[in-house]
């Protein structure tokens, strides 16, 4: 293992808070690997470049010789996690979370070391939990401790309803670092609260408390809000070679240190170097963005595709070329009364929008071309001439062709 200060300072990349940072010094020093624990709620069944986050900084903990593990929250998932929450979040069915679960761990490996990671699933205890050890639990927290949650003090003040299910979220969270025996346990920015619960919890047990270690939101490609698929500002693991770059090549400069210590491969010392370079003006912003794009492609696809994959992008954006693979459209181009195809609606039924609505912003704010030509603003019916045939770009990389 490397000294414990060396290994301190490829933990603390990109971090947000180590509480408290001296104990994790002092558990490295001993130079036996430590159990870290990240627990993860299967609610949704996609991972993005935002949900990663965390599991990029277990993956360093592993390539330091470091142990994991990892729990599917199937027991806590029927809680709902009120983290950020200012309502009740819907309870999810045994079924739904399980599907969910599945393709998560799928993805989860992606970045993982399977062989250095431990897959629990905390119903195996919660679950099994009779009223006498729940009451047990219960009574090492206060009412007016559980309340200190911002999520929770915001509601009460504006009395918000609080389902009394909702307080036992976080018992049950601190629950799992007792049972699993955690050293440090990761989580978000704003899983602040639960994480400290644990360590709590594990120091009222007579055991030696975990360390937290919070990670910062990642901002999606428009720079502003968190990652999400509602706002379309996403990059899935799942996606294409050639969407995956496009889309880390769009991100704003500024966020490219951010998204190299979060997001990307690279080693710790090698992304301190990037900064510097940029804050020199040493090294130009979009040589660096294009190996961050090729880093991140390469890191759910392969060599190969990463360099297909700047080849598209070049072809696009440098020679406006349209691609070679461009899908059919199988649905109906249809007609309205006035004998024209409403545009916005088409795209909205092509997928290339969530939306009609998205699909007119798109068009007035230039970002429609037909046959590489942009649709002039308001300009939401078309003649279906124009469109036969031809091919259909939305923004700068959602193509198909038009039978």
């Amino acid at each position: 293992m490397l000294p414990a200060e060396e290994q301190l300072h490829i933990i603390a990349s990109g971090v947000d808070r180590i509480v408290p940072e001296s104990a994790l010094l002092e558990k490295l020093k001993r130079g036996k690997p430590l159990n870290i624990k990240l627990g993860v709620d299967p609610t949704a069944p996609d991972i993005h470049l935002g949900h990663a986050v965390p599991l990029r900084k277990l993956r360093q903990f592993q390539d330091l010789g470091h142990g994991v593990t990892l729990i599917i929250g199937d027991g806590t998932a029927l809680i709902g996690d009120p983290s950020g929450r200012n309502s009740t979040r819907p309870q999810l069915s045994r079924e739904q979370i399980e599907q969910n679960a599945q393709t998560y761990v799928d993805q989860a490996f992606m970045i993982l070391d399977p062989e250095k990671t431990t897959l629990r699933h905390n119903s195996e205890w919660i679950l099994s939990l009779d009223m006498e050890k729940l009451l047990s639990l219960l009574s090492h927290f206060t009412v007016a401790r559980i309340l200190e949650r911002d999520d929770f003090h915001n509601r009460y003040a504006s009395q918000q309803p609080i389902s009394l299910h909702e307080f036992l979220y976080p018992v049950m969270q601190a629950y799992d670092s007792v049972v699993i025996g955690a050293d440090v346990e990761i989580g978000g920015s704003d899983q602040l609260f639960n994480l400290l619960a644990g360590r709590e919890l594990m120091e009222k047990l007579g055991m030696e408390p975990q360390v937290c270690l919070t990670l910062p939101l990642l901002e999606g490609t428009d720079g502003v809000r968190k990652m999400s698929k509602s706002y379309g500002n996403y990059v899935g693991l799942t996606d294409a070679p050639e969407e995956i770059f496009g889309k880390v090549m769009s991100i704003p400069d500024e966020l490219m240190v951010k998204y190299l210590r979060l997001a990307s491969t690279m080693p710790v010392e090698e992304v301190d170097a990037i900064e510097q370079g940029l804050a020199a003006d040493e090294l130009h912003p979009n040589v660096v963005k294009r190996q961050l794009a090729r880093n991140i492609t390469e890191a759910y696809h392969d060599g190969d595709a990463a360099a297909a994959a700047e080849e598209h992008f070049d072809r696009i954006h440098k020679q406006h070329e349209v691609p070679d693979d461009i899908d059919l459209y199988d649905g109906e181009v249809a007609v309205n009364d006035e004998g024209l195809v409403y545009l916005a609606g088409l795209i909205a039924d092509a997928g290339l929008a969530q939306s009609a609505g998205e699909a007119r912003r798109l068009i007035d704010q230039g970002g429609v071309k037909v046959n590489q030509v942009a649709v002039p603003a308001k300009h939401y019916n078309v003649d279906p001439a124009e469109l036969s045939g031809a091919v259909l770009q939305v923004g700068k990389r959602k193509f198909i062709r038009l039978p």
